[in-house]
């Protein structure tokens, strides 16, 4: 579907709620187009292509609001939501912090490949499966989902705001665990995004690191005891642990009900000077990152923490005007945690009795932070090394006092075309077993 398609049926659809009654409407307008690979128990077995569509649409009268999303395109059906939508909002709450975005300059958006080189996308994966299977041949790829994605989006309001983005690039993820004859690891999973298919996929982000401590992982050992100590988090858990934090602390519940401890903290110290997290959709290393916001506001990058400094709490316009503070320019899950100077070699020499984790479950934290959860894929450091894999082991602690308590931040990172990551070693994790 042409752009331009896409700009009618917007406009289309602004106009159906307006005639049914809206004083403010908003909606976009979606099309994408995909081709997908599939691998199962090791053996591909689906090629295909789905192309999908869909308007979602709000709506305010009388200080009211009505949504709706549907994924048709025809006129007959626009129309019909329209009406649905607004009669909605007719019967929702009063609600005076109701709003659609002001007019900025209006913008048409594009990033990522001309075109999908289908046969050459499935040379890739191909080729990155014989050489997982050469490289780690105790890895097992229970489930690999391989894609070529390509959308297009309109945003529109009655304010006048029209912005059009354009996105295709190539993704890939996958679900695996290690096999030794009767001995076997708990499942896993990696992904990364690109946009260039000349570089080997196995080669991207840190996969490589990830397949070879899940061989390693075979010999895991239930670990017994308990101890208090460093916790140091890999790339492929610590984004997790931050946005767990950011939500807890900055998000929008967090601070309309006044229950994050960082409510009046802006611009004071809230986590050790060593930590810079930022959100950074609009980034060279970033693929396909957002360009404008759900709510209709071109995208700008944004610091929430600024060498342990509270800088910004992650609010939608919303919850800003709900809670009197400022909204967040950007509410991307593109972050960057800002790498520091220790390499990650040094990084594990100052340990004397700690754990890497690198994937962990667990329920949502307390709204103070209070956490426990289950320490997954992870390995034993003891006098500044990794030593053995263990299992059924549980971490808990306060995620306010690990961000006050990191102890190193490595100069390397992880890229995987959403976020960029460092390994993090916080203080003060207890870590028990049986």
């Amino acid at each position: 579907m042409e752009l331009a398609e896409l700009k009618e049926i917007a406009a289309y659809t602004l106009s159906c709620l307006k005639k049914y009654g809206a004083d403010d409407a908003q909606c976009k307008v979606r099309f994408s187009d995909v081709d997908e690979i599939n691998v199962d128990a090791g053996e591909f077995s689906l090629m295909r292509s789905t192309f999908d569509s869909s308007v979602t649409m709000k709506v305010i009268k009388d200080s009211k609001k009505g949504v709706i999303a549907i994924n048709k395109t025809d006129k007959e059906s626009i129309d019909a939501a329209a009406k649905e939508c607004v009669a909605n909002a007719e019967v929702s709450a009063v609600d005076d912090c109701l709003s659609i975005a002001e007019k900025e300059e209006n913008e048409d958006f594009s990033y990522g490949v001309a075109e999908s080189d289908r046969d050459k996308f499935f040379e890739k994966i191909r080729e990155y499966m014989v050489d997982l299977k050469n490289d780690y041949p105790k890895v097992f790829v229970e489930q690999l989902i391989a894609n070529y994605s390509e959308a297009t989006s309109v945003f529109a309001n009655t304010n006048g705001v029209e912005f059009s983005y354009r996105t295709a690039y190539y993704s890939m993820g996958s679900m695996y665990s290690a096999h030794d004859g009767d001995k076997t690891t708990s499942f896993n999973s990696t992904g990364i995004d690109f946009t260039d298919l000349d570089k080997k996929i196995l080669d991207m982000g840190t996969q490589r690191m990830m397949y070879e401590l899940c061989e390693k992982e075979l010999d895991a050992v239930p670990f017994e005891g308990k101890f208090t100590g460093t916790a140091v988090f890999a790339p492929s858990c610590l984004g997790d642990v931050i946005a767990t934090a950011i939500d807890n602390f900055t998000g929008d519940e967090a601070i309309i009900d006044s229950t994050s401890p960082w409510r009046h903290s802006l611009g004071q110290k809230v986590a050790s000077d060593a930590l810079t997290v930022s959100l950074i959709p609009i980034d060279d290393r970033v693929i396909g990152g957002e360009r404008y916001t759900a709510e209709g506001y071109k995208t700008k990058n944004c610091d929430i923490i600024k060498n342990g400094v509270l800088e910004n709490f992650t609010l939608s316009e919303y919850a800003a005007k709900k809670s009197g503070e400022k909204r967040c320019s950007t509410l991307s899950g593109c972050m960057e945690v800002k790498a520091g100077d220790t390499p990650y070699a040094d990084l594990l020499k100052k340990i004397d009795k700690g754990i890497l984790v690198c994937r962990m479950s667990g329920g949502s934290p307390a709204s103070n932070g209070d956490f426990s959860a289950v320490a997954k894929n992870s390995f034993l450091i003891e006098n500044g090394k990794i030593t053995k894999p263990i299992s059924e082991t549980m971490i808990s602690g306060n995620l306010a006092e690990m961000l006050q308590n990191i102890t190193d931040i490595s100069r390397e990172t992880a890229e995987d075309g959403s976020c960029v990551l460092p390994w993090v070693a916080f203080n003060g994790v207890t870590v028990s077993g049986k």
